[in-house]
Parts: C-alpha cells; structure tokens; sequence
C-alpha cells in the first residue's frame, strides 16, 4: 500500500501546522482534524491511508478516537500512528493495545517520524 493522504489529527493549531507542512513538502496529501471525534467523520470521508494521532485532545482522546477507527469495518484498515508528548512506556503499551502501528513522542523527530510512514506504506 503506498501512503498518499494522511489525516492529521490534533488539538494544537501550531502542532498541525508545523506537521502539515512537513508532510505537504514530503508530497502527501493532508487532511486535518481537531478532536477525536472530527477524526472519525474525517477518517470516513476522506479515506486516508494513515491517520497520525494525538492523544491529549478535549472529547474524545487519541486513545479512544484510536480504539474507535481500529474496530470500525469501515476505517479498521487504517494504520495509526499515535504523536504525542506523552512519552511513558505504559502509554506506548496501552495505544499500540488501541490499536495503533506505531508510535512517536513531541518534540516529533522528522525523519524518525517520515521513516515510521515509509514503513507503514
């Protein structure tokens, strides 16, 4: 599968645009959402290929947004890759048990962060 579109999901205006415009400058296609909640309308509609995810939002978290797209027949095909500042080992454990393919902590590292979508395409 090569990854084209990539819906960003993140609470922090700065955050989504700093990685929004790494990943335009990469080539992808970026679809963006604020909340956990716009991710699973979002995921639906626009059918990324990955879904970059944050945990600390307002509503519905990361983890849960992650659980969510993971179980639905619609949207479980998705890879997720949690970006969080959340960096302890037991938040690692409990998204990948969410469902999630990978995981990175802010500040995000590009190319470790470019190198995880490689991997995933």
């Amino acid at each position: 599968m090569t990854i084209k579109k990539i819906l960003l999901v993140d609470a922090s205006p700065t955050e989504r645009h700093f990685l929004s415009s790494l990943l335009t400058k990469q080539g992808y296609q970026v679809a963006l959402a604020e909340s956990g909640e716009e991710a699973l309308d979002k995921a639906k509609q626009e059918k990324p290929d990955l879904i970059i995810m944050d945990v600390v939002m307002p509503g519905l978290n990361g983890f849960q947004a992650t659980r969510a797209i993971t179980k639905d027949d619609e949207t479980k095909h998705i890879p997720v890759i949690m970006c969080t500042t959340k960096g302890q080992e037991t938040d690692k454990v409990w998204a990948m048990r969410q469902g999630a393919k990978d995981y990175v902590t802010k500040p995000v590292n590009q190319d470790e962060l470019l190198s995880n979508i490689s991997a995933l395409g």
